[in-house]
This record gives structure tokens, C-alpha cells and sequence, in this order.
């Protein structure tokens, strides 16, 4: 695990270095995903292809799985779960919030993840068993807060339809924890919450890549991560804070239906 986090730290590193050095600005042409607020940059092409190379130049056998790229088929059970620009609307504006995020899977289970942010100069990483980091500090989720209490982290869809659902869902939930914070990305989100500047985090629609190395790192904190009703995290919904938390707002995030289809 530790010859894991450190490539993948390597990698992580290296592809931020790019980006900060390339990032283009609103005025460059842009191509566009699922909408026109899903900006997508050449640099996140760019950016997998960079992780892509040196992943497989350092383990030929392995499999990888990245946004822009797809899955990509290898002879052994390890695959690496990539996400070149988790923040992308972020980067393109100029806010320091987005991040490279590099998971390590054995056999389905993360083992290892880096979640590298440039622009803040933060690099937060993570092994199994191994405790959850922020440079040389040892990283800690906030434990004994009430669902009253608690800074709430969330993020919205690009679809117009789920962001209707998801307005609804956190006008219910404002009203019952100390504020809302929408930073922009899942992976600093659910990093920020080991950290301890977040209590909490909720979201609908989140993929692997943007999860897979920030889960490993909250869970390490000694947060849960899971979804509503018993199920794992998914792309259907993500959930993560301390236990006792995490119970109080699930069972509030259920009773809002907050996993419905638009």
C-alpha cells in the first residue's frame, strides 16, 4: 500500500503541476458535456492522458478507470479510479477549489488516495489502516455534533431537472443545521469533512472518480460513508459524516425523499 499512495501521490502531484501551469481562462474556447455548465477543458483530456502514461508505465498489468477515458482493461486486480479535474467549473473561473483524485482499488477495496489540490497547495492522502492525512498532519473528522449544529457540505447536478429536486431537498434540509456550504467539488468536500472544516456532506449524483480516493480518506478520519436505506455510496447518493451524525441526517435526507428522480 505504501508503494500505492506513493505513486499515486507522484502522479497526483505531476498532474497538478500542469494544470496550474496550462489553466486557461473563460475567454479560451471550451467544449461542453452534459450542458453548458458542465464545462469541460482540453487540459481534463490532457490531464487523464498524464495519469493514464505514468500509471501504466509503472504497472503495464493494471486496470484503470478515469472520467474522460472510460474503463480501461488490465491483467490484474488492481485498478486505479481516476477523476484528472474533480472542480472543473472551479477551475476554468479561477477558484482554488479543484483537485486531482487518484484511488487504488485491490479486489474492489480502496487501499489507497491521493486527492491533490494545487491552487491551495494541500495535498490530502490515505491508506487503509494506514490513517488519513494532510501533509504530516494526522486528520481527524469532527465527532459529537448534532444535526443542528452542523456545517453541511452539499454540491448540485448539471441536469435543470435534478437541480429542482435538489433546491428542494436543501431549502428542508437549511432550516435544521448551522449553514449550507456548496464548495464545487465532491473530493475537497468529503476531504475538507475529514479535515474537520465540514461536519457533513450530502449529494446526489456523484460518479466513483469523484468519491473513490476522498471516501477512503473521510473513512480513515473516522467518518461513515454510505448511501440512504442501508445501500453503498453510488452515483445514486453519497452521505458522510462522523456516526452519530450521519445517522441524524440520513434519516432526515430520507424522510425528504432526497434520492428521488427528477
Amino acid at each position: 500500500m505504501t508503494d500505492f499512495l506513493q505513486l499515486a501521490e507522484d502522479i497526483a502531484r505531476e498532474a497538478g503541476h500542469m494544470l496550474l501551469a496550462k489553466r486557461p481562462t473563460m475567454s479560451e474556447e471550451v467544449e461542453t458535456k452534459s450542458s453548458p455548465t458542465d464545462v469541460v477543458t482540453a487540459l481534463d483530456k490532457a490531464s487523464e492522458e498524464l495519469i493514464r502514461e505514468r500509471i501504466l508505465a509503472a504497472r503495464p498489468d493494471d486496470r484503470i478507470l478515469g472520467e474522460e477515458g472510460g474503463e480501461e482493461p488490465g491483467e490484474s486486480d488492481v485498478r486505479w479510479v481516476v477523476d484528472p479535474i474533480d472542480g472543473t467549473v472551479n477551475f476554468l473561473y479561477g477558484l482554488p477549489d479543484w483537485a486531482v483524485s487518484i484511488a487504488v482499488e485491490v479486489g474492489g477495496q480502496a487501499v489507497a488516495g491521493v486527492v491533490n489540490v494545487p491552487a491551495r497547495g494541500e495535498v490530502y492522502t490515505a491508506s487503509l489502516g494506514g490513517g488519513a492525512w494532510l501533509g504530516a498532519e494526522r486528520l481527524r473528522c469532527n465527532t459529537g455534533v448534532p444535526l443542528s449544529q452542523a456545517l453541511v457540505a452539499t454540491g448540485f447536478g448539471y441536469s435543470a431537472a435534478r437541480r429542482v429536486v435538489q433546491g428542494q431537498v436543501v431549502a428542508e434540509v437549511l432550516p435544521r443545521v448551522r449553514d449550507i456550504r456548496r464548495g464545487g467539488s465532491c473530493a475537497i468536500d468529503i476531504c475538507s469533512l475529514a479535515a474537520g472544516r465540514v461536519d457533513a456532506y450530502y449529494e446526489r449524483g456523484v460518479n466513483q472518480w469523484d468519491f473513490a480516493a476522498a471516501g477512503l480518506v473521510a473513512t480513515e478520519s473516522g467518518a461513515t460513508l454510505g448511501g440512504l436505506r442501508g445501500k453503498q455510496v453510488s452515483p445514486e447518493f453519497a452521505l458522510c459524516a462522523a456516526p452519530g451524525l450521519f445517522g441524524e441526517l440520513h434519516d432526515l435526507l430520507v424522510t425528504l425523499d432526497a434520492d428521488r428522480q427528477p
